[in-house]
């Protein structure tokens, strides 16, 4: 079941006239199930809502749209989950790196859109991602903003830790040697102080030593925290009670490119009710996928095995041309082996007159 493309190396696009929705004063949910069966390696797979009127024998990539919602995959480097949002004739990507799957088994996408301006997104029935459009979109102005105005207080105490105002250096401490003569070296019984001098012990790290005597540090009681530049209310900004509002969604299309073909697009929802469309997934979904899963593993050992078979018949394949050039090799080496002696053999009792000629042909055969 499902809708699923074809051809490689090609642009899709199809769409559909849905009753007309509205998610003015409601939540709006969109779900679908996407399934790449091939290696993708480059294209979308991501749906479409329109609103207002649509030509749809002309419906193509230049088609306004209220909503792009889905997976887009190329190469190893995108791996894209599409959440395009349309304001006043304007599309706004989400700000978040939504990652999709990759893989080659069924799942299920789900967006939830709340009259907050708050929002879901699922998963194969799963929370991934949730915030506000206030946030993760740049359509409105930001709320607040820093305060690049603002100094950091000439009372403010951002010291964490401060030396102990309490604390006495200890008497005789700066009288303390760096280094003191070693109590276990003795005097050699072969020194000899008129000749060799004066025998003094060689010197080590005194223990005791404990260098520059510095205050230990304390807790700062007078201790604010890091000094942080404050925020404000953004003038510019101008809050919109309707920034969630879509206008009303008449059509639904697949409008995709890609290099290669197979994905199947299916169990499209829209509704306002996260939980039905939850139901919808596991039903759908959710009753299917261990079967899938198995079924597709033992497609992909049923692949490696024949791909092993293959490569080792060619191993074999190799190895026996290899022995047959060998035997030819070694055939055409025996036979000119042999016609060497026998023409070396004849030429003792060829005539005098032929001798030269004959020698010349040898030559010429076997130049060595």
């Amino acid at each position: 079941p499902g809708i699923q493309t074809t051809i490689d190396a090609r642009h899709f696009a199809i769409s559909a006239k849905i009753p007309e929705f509205s998610n003015k004063g409601r939540t709006l949910v969109v779900q679908y199930s996407i399934k790449f069966e091939q290696e993708i390696e480059c294209g979308g797979g991501y749906i479409k809502l329109m609103s207002g009127y649509v030509n749809q024998k002309k419906y193509s990539g230049d088609t306004p749209y209220s909503l792009m919602f889905g997976p887009d995959i190329c190469g190893t480097q995108t791996k894209k989950l599409h959440l395009i949002l349309s304001y006043q004739g304007q599309n706004y990507p989400i700000k978040k790196d939504l990652q999709c799957e990759t893989d080659r088994l069924t799942h299920v996408y789900t967006f939830i859109l709340r009259p907050d301006a708050s929002y879901s997104l699922l998963v194969d029935n799963r929370e991934r991602e949730s915030g506000s459009m206030y946030t993760d979109w740049d359509i409105l102005p930001p709320r607040k903003i820093k305060d690049v105005g603002a100094k950091k207080p000439k009372d403010w105490d951002d010291r964490e830790y401060i030396e102990d105002p309490d604390a006495v250096k200890p008497e005789g401490y700066d009288s303390i040697p760096r280094e003191i003569p070693d109590p276990k070296d003795k005097k050699p019984d072969t020194w000899d102080d008129d000749d060799d001098g004066i025998w003094k012990p060689r010197r080590i790290p005194n223990p005791a030593y404990k260098g520059q005597w510095k205050r230990k540090k304390i807790k700062n009681p007078n201790y604010k925290g890091k000094w942080k530049i404050p925020w404000i209310d953004n003038p510019e900004f101008e809050d919109d009670p309707d920034l969630y509002v879509l206008k009303p969604l008449k059509y639904i299309g697949i409008e995709v490119w890609q290099v290669k073909a197979g994905s199947v697009f299916d169990n499209i929802l829209i509704c306002d009710d996260p939980e039905y469309a939850k139901q919808v997934a596991d039903e759908t979904w959710g009753a299917n996928k261990e079967a899938e899963k198995e079924a597709f593993e033992e497609a992909e050992k049923e692949r490696k095995a024949r791909e092993d078979k293959e490569a080792q018949q060619a191993r074999e394949e190799g190895e026996r041309r290899r022995r047959e050039r060998g035997d030819r090799h070694r055939g055409r080496d025996h036979y000119k082996d042999r016609y060497k002696r026998v023409s070396s053999h004849a030429v003792r009792f060829l005539p005098e007159a032929t001798l030269e000629l004959f020698e010349v042909s040898i030559s010429d055969y076997h130049p060595s």
